[in-house]
């Protein structure tokens, strides 16, 4: 730069004396250009051309073998992606529902249709029928939330854009804990010891097999109302452990059974819909699983998940900086940006909100509480410890 700077004022000098300037103005010319070189190599100069004392800087001069640094600490570095996250799809069964507050809802359940008719005589009095009252389900939203601190220097320093992603992860940590919710809503004690208790239309101790899916299949097509009376319950979702990925597979992808030694087929391999749960727990080969209807065919809720009306999903907020710049001393100031964060400690705060509930059965005695379930008619539980 220094060179290029030589030349332009050798350059303006030619053109100066072309055009006869005095040399006043040459002097002056060329005194702009040593002022702009001074600039860049950091020295001052006095009005008379010799140094300020003390104004002498020296500045560090990068030769090409710094490069290799440079590359290394600043041009090499790379911000890895993260881990991908496994998902939890478990809007395919759990019906969605909308409160206005955070107060208790009710839903009324319908469980029976009224008595059959009886045969009346000549002249005989038709007997007062009965009908069965609907079934109340009471339930709530929650708010779910958590800070984040950040100092301005850390934020200012981020050339690599690390903090850029911190507020998308915040809505990935809140989606998250929300699949965490509805995973225990199915595997928590209460709800599954229901299940257990009232086998074999609603549990099983056996491992997954297709010939286990089968008399989960079965035991749905044995479902009957408060009545007794049956009714229409199909098993449309399998939701599993990790650790049966390959197992749902095989039995998806075999035209026979293929746990028998026969010639069965294989009816059941395209009659449900896997979805993998990574939060369930288990250790094999002691892997659980349930069978799950689908609540838009079926009119069978077994897992219902309420939001606040207005907050469809997770928000992420960020605290408004107390700062104010003093423009003058006279003059009012004016609010900063955020990014100047707290007057006292410099931090910015940034937190997550989300809010959601669900049903929860009044009883806590295992084998008689429902635990999480909305309708135990809508699914079918499978502890996965016997062969």
């Amino acid at each position: 730069m220094r060179q290029i700077l030589g030349m332009l004022s050798e350059l303006r000098q030619l053109q100066l004396k072309k055009l006869q300037a005095p040399e006043k103005v040459l002097g002056e010319a060329k005194d702009f250009y040593r002022f702009m070189d001074s600039g860049l190599s950091g020295i001052s100069f006095k009005s008379d051309g010799s140094l300020w004392e003390g104004e002498e800087r020296l500045r560090e001069v990068m030769t090409a073998a710094h490069f290799n640094n440079a590359f290394g600490d600043f041009i090499d570095r790379l911000l890895l992606p993260a881990y991908q996250k496994k998902n939890f799809d478990f809007e395919q069964f759990i019906r969605p529902r909308t409160v206005p507050n955070f107060a208790e809802v009710s839903d009324k359940q319908r469980r029976a249709g009224v008595d059959d008719l009886e045969y009346v005589g000549e002249k005989g009095e038709a007997q007062a029928g009965y009908y069965p009252d609907a079934t109340k389900r009471n339930y709530a939203v929650h708010i779910w939330e958590k800070q984040f601190d950040f100092s301005m220097k850390a934020l200012v320093n981020d050339d690599l854009g690390y903090f850029e992603e911190v507020v998308p992860e915040m809505g990935y940590a809140a989606r998250r804990t929300l699949e965490k919710f509805v995973s225990r809503m199915m595997w928590n004690a209460l709800t599954t010891g229901w299940l257990l208790a009232n086998a074999p239309l609603y549990s099983t101790l056996g491992r997954l097999t297709s010939t286990r899916i089968a008399t989960a299949r079965m035991a749905f097509n044995q479902r009957t109302d408060a009545r007794g009376e049956p009714i229409m319950a199909t098993l449309k979702f399998l939701v599993h452990h990790a650790g049966l990925v390959d197992a749902v597979r095989v039995i998806r992808q075999s035209q026979l059974i293929p746990e028998l030694a026969t010639n069965a087929a294989n009816v059941i391999a395209g009659d449900f819909v896997p979805i993998e749960d990574p939060y369930c727990a288990g250790v094999a080969p002691n892997l659980p699983w349930y069978g799950m209807v689908d609540f838009r065919a079926n009119n069978i809720i077994p897992f219902t998940l309420a939001r606040r009306r207005g907050v469809p999903g997770p928000q992420v907020w960020r605290l408004k900086s107390n700062i104010e710049s003093v423009s003058s001393l006279l003059g009012a100031g004016r609010d900063v940006g955020a990014i100047w964060g707290d007057f006292a400690t410099g931090n910015i705060v940034v937190k997550v909100h989300d809010e959601w509930g669900t049903y929860i059965d009044p009883s806590t005695v295992v084998g008689t509480s429902a635990g999480n379930m909305f309708d135990v008619r809508g699914s079918y539980y499978a502890q996965g410890t016997m062969p």
